[in-house]
């Protein structure tokens, strides 16, 4: 049983392609443990599993071997309708290519997480009020994508991710489309996001911005975690 204040508990997890011929472990034996309110970095070089783990972690793609435990609940053993349901309510997803839909609106794309959880207009008008005010985006609601700058699309992406209210939110190399300017500024809403409102935030990246605002630094090599430097504090 974990304890109240875990979020993510993966334990021998191991993600493995051509087990046929010449066997190649993404992801190899990997146990992590992560709190609620942790600000974390997932390093490593390119090929070293970090976005594999990550998809596995967010029930984007599932283990050959080993459990993970989010709240509790071990994803591994969910159907694949139960599994979508539960991304849909627990995992907050930010990407790196930001994914937002052309032909909708900054305030459609954020709204649609929250339309397939049927929650009430009037629920989702305050909501969507809400996150657009944390992004700093109100004056772009009504904006289309390529009406955006990369930053500001970025944002409009954070603000999607929370719009189910998750607990945690799993950001895959969430900076590296973006300027200085652009990447201080999501860094900056997303610590204080993590720091007022405890949300847990585990970011793959190469960033030396964001490995440098994290208070816990894992690092992947082939797969296996070869160092996990732990927070001196817990937000």
């Amino acid at each position: 049983m974990m304890k109240n204040d875990t979020v993510i508990d993966a334990h021998n997890i191991s993600k493995i392609y051509n087990p046929e011929t010449i066997p190649v472990f993404a992801v190899n034996d990997v146990h992590l443990h992560l709190n609620r309110g942790e600000f974390t970095a997932l390093v490593g070089p390119s090929g070293s599993g970090k976005t594999t783990l990550l998809n596995l972690i967010g029930g984007l793609d599932r283990p050959d071997t080993g459990n993970i435990l989010i709240n509790n609940i071990d994803i591994t053993k969910l159907s694949a309708n139960k599994l979508i349901t539960f991304r849909l309510n627990h995992i907050g997803f930010v990407f790196q290519s930001f994914n937002l839909i052309p032909v909708l609106t900054a305030r459609e794309n954020v709204e649609m997480i929250m339309h397939l959880q049927k929650s009430q207009r009037m629920d989702r008008d305050t909501r969507i009020k809400q996150l657009f005010e944390e992004v700093q985006l109100s004056d772009k609601i009504d904006s289309r994508p390529s009406q955006l700058s990369g930053g500001q699309q970025q944002r409009v992406a954070v603000a999607r991710a929370l719009a189910s209210k998750p607990q945690f939110v799993l950001a895959d190399e969430p900076t590296a489309n973006l300027d200085s300017k652009s990447a201080s500024n999501l860094l900056d809403i997303m610590a204080k996001l993590n720091t007022e409102e405890h949300i847990t935030f585990l970011f793959s990246t190469h960033d030396q911005r964001v490995i440098d605002r994290a208070r816990r630094v894992i690092t992947l090599v082939d797969g296996k975690i070869v160092s996990d430097t732990l927070p001196t504090s817990t937000a």
